[in-house]
């Protein structure tokens, strides 16, 4: 062993601790960073020479790798579209939304909120990727090459026309025969404007009722919006105060609306004969006798804008309009590799798939190993600070002894070098 093979390997000691630091400084500064994972820093011996009696000194060399396999603790967060993992999966995510497979990356930094335009972007600029559902909320295509930026601006909830009317009341058997009552509801048109209409109930004989409608009006200025039209109801009920005879069976009310709406034929739901889902008649027990309604409901529903954006723990991202509709617009998937210690590092908690990772198998969220996704959370660092600062002091140490080896070596040369003077 010579002075230059000390000196050589004290200062692969000084690069190596310097390694090892300044992953420790890494860590510790991305301790408050979503989904950061551990930078290890391992350490091998170098032997120049293989034979006992010639040994050099070799030095020390370093490798990196991150806990990939670890996950961080996982925390709420009062961001509906904040998003974390409990398992071992991954968002799919690319750098712009119209990437496509070949910018695929992934990530299980959550913190998305949605962008100016629309999209759910996370902390580091990366577009969450899954796939869109059809008009029933199901996915319909899967696999890389369908997945998309997932988008929630211009989401609105066309209006639908209605087409029934359902009736739960009851008639008083104990009303005097001539006796009306009245009822109010409403339809909308295909605009998804609403009208008011009313029902009105008169006993035409002991156990026989019959039903009028009037034509749709504003529920503000009262004035009529339109026409209504429909045969005669009658409605009679057996000594058990159940239907017996409906006529016609169905009924139906036909709009025409002053708006420019569609017309509009309704069909009155009032129940079964010998049924008391919809109309009875029994005995009120009241000195006036009158109709108590069940409910009276309509289908049919206005139009909606949105109002606010969930995701399930399946990985459903459903959107809320301001007409009470909830609909599934995508699914998130999940991605998962055989050795997720390959990823290659791409952008702070960003990775890419490797020959070493092996390809994204994607799946929807709770299937195998990937896990499920957690709303309204993020997960946090891996860093513990407490070992950094124990590996820091180790690092520090390490570093100074070798300091001390290159100032031996030096005073030894300056020793050498006045002898040869």
């Amino acid at each position: 062993m010579t002075l230059s093979s000390a000196l050589a390997s004290a200062v692969s000691s000084l690069t190596a601790q310097g390694v090892a630091l300044s992953s420790i400084s890494e860590n510790i500064a991305n301790s408050s960073t979503t989904a950061y994972k551990v930078k290890d820093t391992s350490f091998q011996s170098l032997v120049s020479s293989s034979m006992e009696s010639s040994v050099a000194a070799g030095g020390v060399s370093t490798s990196l790798s991150r806990a990939m396999l670890v996950q961080g603790v996982i925390s709420t967060s009062t961001v509906d579209t904040n998003l974390a993992i409990n398992g071992s999966g991954y968002f799919a995510v690319t750098s712009s939304p119209t990437g496509g497979v070949a910018d695929l990356a992934y990530s299980r930094n959550g913190s998305f909120t949605t962008d100016s335009s629309g999209y759910l972007v996370n902390s580091e600029g990366y577009y969450l990727q899954g796939y869109a559902t059809d008009a029933d909320g199901v996915v319909t295509a899967t696999g890389a090459s369908s997945l998309q930026a997932i988008n929630v601006s211009n989401l609105t909830s066309p209006a639908t026309a209605s087409t029934s009317l359902t009736v739960a009341a009851n008639l008083p058997a104990d009303a005097a025969v001539g006796d009306s009552f009245t009822t109010t509801s409403s339809v909308i048109d295909s605009l998804g404007a609403t009208h008011i209409f009313d029902q009105t109930w008169t006993k035409t004989d002991a156990n026989t009722w019959s039903l009028a409608v009037s034509n749709p009006y504003s529920a503000g200025s009262g004035a009529e919006t339109g026409t209504a039209s429909t045969d005669t109801v009658s409605i009679t009920f057996d000594s058990n105060g159940l239907p017996s005879v409906i006529n016609p069976d169905p009924s139906s009310v036909t709009f025409s609306f002053n708006d420019g709406a569609s017309d509009a034929t309704v069909a009155l739901n009032l129940g079964a004969v010998g049924s008391s889902t919809g109309l009875t008649q029994y005995d009120s027990g009241a000195t006036d006798p009158t109709i108590a309604v069940t409910k009276i409901t309509s289908d049919g529903m206005a139009a909606g804008t949105l109002s606010g954006v969930s995701i399930g723990s399946d990985g459903t991202v459903s959107a809320t309009f301001s007409n009470g509709l909830t609909k599934t617009i995508y699914k998130i998937p999940v991605a998962t590799f055989a050795n997720a210690s390959g990823l290659t590092q791409v952008s702070g908690t960003t990775f890419k798939a490797s020959a070493s990772s092996g390809q994204a198998q994607i799946n929807l969220s709770g299937i195998g190993a990937a896990g499920d996704v957690v709303s309204s959370a993020l997960e946090g660092s891996t860093t513990d600070t407490a070992t950094e600062f124990n590996k820091m002091i180790v690092a520090q140490q390490a570093y100074s002894a070798a300091s001390q080896v290159v100032s031996s070596v030096k005073d030894m040369f300056d020793t050498l070098i006045s002898v040869v003077r």
